[in-house]
């Protein structure tokens, strides 16, 4: 997700929780509800964040996507987690410093043709955003959801109870193999930080 407002899209079907939905929900039902449930907050990260209040469990808020894939804040304190996110330079404003640059002695002709051509280039790059989060999916096999949706309904929680522990013991995983930031040399472990701050729909 890049930073900036690209929490946004999340919004409109995840972080409003606009419906909740239980874990053995009938089929038809579960299709035709309208909106997804809030998400929830996990990961061994979580204690670095505020003064220890939030929680494994906590519901996500806007306010707190906002602040933490938005701006690179503490979604509790509002404070700066490192350094601010990168800007980098517009489509426009790249083609404007090219163009500048142009030889001042290019004919009309010349110079057009040489215009068009950095403006498709610099188009073609697009504007490059700084990378604020990554967004996963963990879907089950059709199979099991083939499954789930003839089953009655406390197989079906029993289904979603093993995909919820499933996902959970991934994130362990990744923490403990995956997920690693640099800090600098000082940082408690050296340069390198493992944890990860999870925003969870289920």
């Amino acid at each position: 997700m890049s930073a900036g407002d690209g929490y946004k899209y999340l919004l409109k079907s995840v972080a409003a929780g606009d419906g909740e939905r239980s874990l053995s929900t009938p089929l038809t039902r579960y299709y035709a509800e309208a909106g997804t449930p809030a998400g929830f907050w996990v990961g061994s990260g979580l204690g670095r964040l505020g003064h220890g209040e939030l929680v494994e469990g906590a519901q996500v808020s806007e306010a707190q996507l906002q602040l933490l894939i938005g701006m690179g804040h503490d979604p509790i304190i509002g404070e700066p987690l490192g350094r601010a996110y990168q800007q980098f330079a517009s489509v426009a404003d790249r083609v404007k410093q090219r163009v500048d640059a142009l030889d001042p002695e290019l004919g009309p002709a010349a110079k057009a043709h040489e215009v068009a051509t950095i403006e498709a280039e610099e188009a073609e790059r697009g504007t490059r955003r700084a990378v604020a989060g990554f967004d996963f999916t963990f879907s089950v096999p059709k199979s099991v959801s083939a499954i789930w949706a003839v089953a009655d309904a406390g197989t079906q929680s029993l289904i979603a109870e093993a995909h919820h522990a499933a996902v959970a013991e991934l994130v362990v995983f990744l923490e403990r193999e995956v997920a690693a930031t640099r800090v600098g040399a000082t940082g408690p472990d050296g340069a390198v930080a493992h944890g990860l701050v999870v925003r969870w729909c289920r």
